[in-house]
């Protein structure tokens, strides 16, 4: 009589936690047990249910910030954007940012047909389902976009901006390699593919700083809310940081995030050389007209014509109105006479008054940013884009206009 060696499926189901990288330790009578996490994986998201099932916590800590886990709580969020508002408040480039990283999103889950970071929401919908306190320790990703901006060189920034557009420019599956990464680090760093690696202050920005955000956010809440046991749900490349950072921290945890939240203030030399440019050109026009009423005048025709023309250009390239592009024509030349207010708040300001969102164009957004076409296509994108190009091309009109009056002197 013969037996057969076992089979696997004998067994049953495998262990969900099998594998699983989790670290537990302990800090001032508090165990963490930290969960690393993928956030493309239907394996984390079975790993995470099964653990909150098994095993009692006080407290569910996620890798999320207070906007992102509102806007996965209510998808409708998106319909409550005043988009006046943000193109007013110039927060226009960072909604765009946060767009174009949706769009790398989109694609993972049209790809592997699940959503980006569903582990994250399945562990605070669990807990809420318990009544556990769900605990927020991500940094605003706001922040963090604008603190790795601002942490690096002119090229570096040029990364920055090639990364987000290929993000949305990009229609190539994503590879398996890149799902891997994806498997081992985290979202933003592989957003910038190794560009984020190669740059040590975007690293630093993207990576390091967040390990130590999360871990000072950990120890801020104890403290508010003395708890036994607290688990932590955050991408795998985020596991060993935040475990040696809760090792390690001395820095009280309220004056550490406040310094990890600080936006470090942009440079003032490109301002300065900007109004020292304007002064230039001024005083240029005006040596000219006494010199000669026509090169005077040639100089100031040379000054509407490519500012205004350039930003209308852009406008125009953006899919701006008719009227937008003419909005952008006529304020840009009077740049000197409106410090602060760049031309595309007129053009986006004329766009949104003629082509008002639609619900239809706020519930098909993400899906529309996901192809580079459909930024084009959605009246809010759309707007986005009128605003953006218009600066760029009045920026440029500038630099030319400034280059050719100056020479006129010569």
């Amino acid at each position: 009589m013969t037996t057969e060696d076992p089979r696997p499926e004998d067994f049953g189901p495998p262990d969900p936690l099998q594998d699983q990288p989790i670290r537990r330790l302990t800090l001032n009578d508090t165990e963490f047990v930290l969960l690393g996490t993928a956030h493309v994986s239907r394996a984390s998201v079975a790993a995470v249910q099964a653990l909150i099932e098994r095993e009692h916590f006080d407290a569910v800590a996620v890798e999320l910030d207070s906007n992102r886990h509102a806007s996965m709580r209510d998808p409708e969020l998106l319909r409550k954007m005043d988009l006046f508002q943000v193109i007013r408040q110039g927060k226009a480039g960072l909604v765009a940012a946060n767009l174009a990283l949706s769009a790398f999103q989109r694609r993972l889950a049209e790809q592997y047909g699940i959503e980006a970071g569903a582990e994250l929401k399945a562990a605070f919908e669990a807990a809420e389902a318990r009544s556990i306190p769900v605990w927020l320790i991500d940094r605003d990703i706001g922040v963090t976009l604008k603190r790795a901006y601002r942490s690096v060189g002119f090229w570096d920034r040029m990364g920055i901006l090639s990364g987000l557009g290929a993000s949305v420019l990009s229609s190539e599956e994503i590879g398996e390699q890149d799902i891997e990464k994806l498997k081992r680090g985290d979202m933003l760093e592989s957003a910038f593919s190794e560009f984020a690696k190669e740059s040590e202050p975007l690293y630093r920005s993207l990576i390091a700083e967040r390990d130590s955000y999360m871990a000072a956010r950990l120890r801020e809440e104890q403290i508010k809310t003395p708890v036994r046991r607290v688990l932590a749900v955050v991408g795998a490349g985020h596991l060993g940081g935040l475990e040696r950072e809760l090792g390690e921290q001395k820095t009280p945890p309220v004056a550490l995030r406040a310094t990890l939240d600080t936006v470090p203030p942009g440079a003032r030399w490109p301002k300065w050389l900007a109004l020292g440019l304007f002064v230039a050109i001024a005083v240029a026009i005006v040596l000219l007209f006494k010199r000669d009423a026509a090169l005077g005048t040639d100089a100031l025709r040379d000054w509407i014509l490519l500012t205004g023309g350039l930003a209308g250009l852009g406008a125009l390239l953006g899919g701006g109105h008719p009227l937008s592009v003419l909005a952008a024509a006529v304020v840009a030349p009077l740049k000197p006479f409106r410090p602060g207010i760049p031309p595309g708040v007129a053009s986006a300001g004329v766009e949104i008054w003629l082509r008002k969102p639609r619900v239809a164009d706020f519930d098909s957004l993400r899906h529309d940013v996901s192809v580079w076409t459909g930024w084009w296509k959605n009246r809010i994108s759309r707007t986005l884009l009128v605003f953006l190009l218009t600066n760029l091309g009045g920026m440029i009109g500038v630099w030319l206009a400034g280059f050719r009056i100056l020479k006129s002197l010569t």
